[in-house]
């Protein structure tokens, strides 16, 4: 009976421990789990250090700080004309002139596009993608109220893929650009544009990697006329926040409502989002804007060499101490680089605080610099590291400020022009003529389908000889004109209509 009643007691002792604990437990969780006051529970959570606890993930705040800075842009190009015949195209006549009867059945319909611009101050001024603004007519600017505006372009810059254009309007709602530097992969991060004409969409993402070039720039640039250094320059903060197109141009935010960088492109087999996207970094577009705005032209700071990325593989063939960083293999004669004493060979380790891993991060950072600007320059030479202080120049190899080119001629065609010698004119059977040797922005390309290699025979019926003879008829034209002319590789006349 005893030892009976000692395991009833037991029992009891038992039940009264577990019921206890239960209610210990209770009162001191050790979970790190948050509920919500309907108990329902918190799908995603991040950690505030300052409390040492969890809080809802919540993208509400930013969200609304960014919308209203978002704008969606429409940019029209209007039609060219553009045939083949041998005599003057009706479609022509009107276009051409009062001598011409009206016949329009040829002419090109309007091409419109869209994409998205983020206001960076109250006095209307928006940056978004060259490639969205590139060769338009006109620009409509929707801002989210539903207000529509005309805008204007301050300018741009192709080789970072950005512009900056303006609406007649003030006290705007606008964003900060912040330090992009300071962006870490797994940040989470919010896209803000127009995909699809689909006003005002937000998506979230973390920040999938940074320093990333995937030459898009670079195969679609379009050099100027004349000029043969165009650089792209691409350091991307990727991401995996859904972007499509109509998001170009658009924002890349933090949680705290700041810009960190311009949505620019995405990596896709289908042209639609497909995991990964890239936005252009904030202190590049800052710089980038600063330099539009005031000089009309990009102040850009070169170091002036000619750089690989360092791998494994690539330290193993050139004997390198170092499996990381950006390789020197040539120095213009007017670099400074090769003043400040950096040597072909060495390999750039870092730039100021900045760890060098690849030439995207080089060219990111360097492309954020004017010329003038003093930059400290880590570099391995053979096992041994050494630093220099380099001050960075312009293309010309000067710290003197770049004026925008003036317009002539060539650069409102946006065409390179050659003189024919004799023996070409008596192989293709013509007169004179003057050829097209290269094609970049301009009025050619905005209204023509035009190729390099077409010869210019005549400019509204009056015979071209040589580039002067272009320079001479184009001068004096206002309004249209109409280009003949022919291909060494294709039978027959073509004719160009084009606005000036």
């Amino acid at each position: 009976m005893k030892k009976f009643g000692a395991l009833v007691v037991a029992s009891i002792l038992g039940s009264l421990v577990t019921v206890g604990s239960y209610e210990l437990i209770k009162q001191n969780p050790k979970s790190e789990s948050i509920e919500l006051v309907n108990q329902a529970p918190v799908v995603q959570a991040s950690y505030l250090p300052a409390n040492r606890e969890y809080a809802p993930l919540d993208f509400t705040g930013a969200a609304e700080k960014v919308m209203p800075a978002v704008v969606h842009i429409r940019s029209t190009q209007r039609g060219g004309y553009s045939t083949q015949n041998q005599q003057v195209p009706d479609q022509f006549r009107e276009f051409f002139g009062p001598f011409f009867r009206d016949d329009r059945d040829g002419r090109q319909a309007p091409r419109q596009g869209t994409g998205s611009g983020v206001l960076i101050n109250t006095d209307g001024y928006i940056v978004t993608n060259n490639h969205v603004i590139d060769g338009a007519d006109e620009l409509e600017v929707t801002l989210h109220d539903n207000r529509s505006f005309n805008a204007k372009v301050i300018g741009t810059d192709p080789t970072s893929d950005l512009a900056v254009i303006k609406i007649d309007e003030e006290d705007l709602p606008h964003l900060s650009l912040t330090n992009s530097d300071n962006v870490k992969v797994g940040e989470w991060v919010l896209a803000v544009g127009n995909p699809f004409n689909l006003n005002s969409t937000v998506t979230a993402g973390i920040v999938s990697a940074k320093g990333r070039s995937i030459n898009i720039i670079g195969s679609n640039l379009r050099r100027s006329p004349g000029d043969s250094l165009n650089t792209a320059i691409e350091s991307f903060i990727q991401t995996d926040a859904a972007v499509n197109p109509g998001n170009s141009g658009g924002a890349l935010v933090n949680l705290s409502g700041d810009l960190i960088g311009i949505n620019t492109a995405i990596a896709s087999p289908t042209g639609a989002y497909s995991g990964y996207a890239f936005a252009v970094p904030a202190n590049i577009v800052g710089r980038v804007v600063e330099d539009l705005i005031t000089y009309g032209v990009v102040q850009r700071g070169w170091l002036g060499i000619t750089i690989n990325s360092v791998t494994s593989s690539f330290a193993l063939d050139n004997d390198l101490e170092v499996d990381a960083g950006v390789y020197v293999s040539a120095i213009s004669s007017k670099s400074g680089a090769l003043d400040a004493g950096i040597k072909e060979g060495d390999v750039i380790i870092q730039v100021d605080d900045i760890k060098v891993n690849n030439t995207p991060q080089l060219i990111g950072y360097i492309g954020g610099k004017r010329p003038g600007d003093v930059v400290r320059v880590k570099v391995d030479r053979k096992g041994k590291e050494m630093s220099f202080n380099v001050t960075l120049k312009n293309r010309d190899g000067s710290t003197d400020i770049v004026e925008k080119a003036p317009e002539n001629v060539f650069t409102v065609l946006g065409a390179d022009l050659e003189d024919l010698d004799a023996k070409t004119l008596k192989r293709l059977d013509i007169e004179s003529g003057v050829k097209v040797t290269e094609i970049g922005p301009g009025q050619i390309r905005k209204h023509t389908d035009m190729r390099e290699g077409f010869i210019i025979t005549k400019i509204d019926d009056k015979r071209v000889k040589s580039k002067e003879d272009v320079i001479d008829i184009l001068e004096s034209k206002k309004g249209g004109i109409l280009m003949e002319g022919v291909y060494e590789d294709q039978p027959g006349s073509y004719y160009y209509g084009l606005g000036l």
